[in-house]
């Protein structure tokens, strides 16, 4: 009985780390090409994200989850977070190159993270 308690605590601990090893989920279902169509919609995102304007619930989460995702290649994303991730780059840099760079001024002011993750994104057809 001991042993099966341990076990179960063992599985229970387990569980709880990887979940805390995964971005929330609580935003998966945001329409991002909503965002992305709306001038409106996707300036107040991008103030958000560059200290000029209030932020949502989303932007805050967004706002504080990036570094990390920088930091780590988004290896706490699931697979709907990465593809998201791949169409707001390829927006960015395709429609709003001046956002993106003000976006790379305040994430990645040194450029190490373009030099790491250019090779990559210029594979799935976005050119950094």
């Amino acid at each position: 009985m001991k042993f099966l308690t341990i076990a179960v605590a063992v599985v229970l601990m387990t569980i709880a780390v990887i979940a805390e090893e995964q971005y929330t989920t609580k935003f998966d279902n945001v329409d991002v090409d909503e965002i992305l169509a709306s001038d409106r919609l996707f300036d107040n995102y991008f103030k958000c994200l560059v200290d000029e304007g209030k932020c949502t619930p989303e932007g805050r989460e967004l706002k504080k989850t990036l570094p990390d995702a920088l930091e780590t290649a988004c290896t706490k994303c699931n697979d709907k977070q990465k593809a998201t991730v791949d169409k707001v780059i390829r927006f960015l840099t395709e429609k709003k190159p001046e956002q993106w760079k003000a976006l790379q001024a305040k994430y990645d002011p040194s450029g190490e993270y373009l030099k790491k993750y250019r090779a990559e994104a210029e594979k799935r057809g976005i050119k950094v």
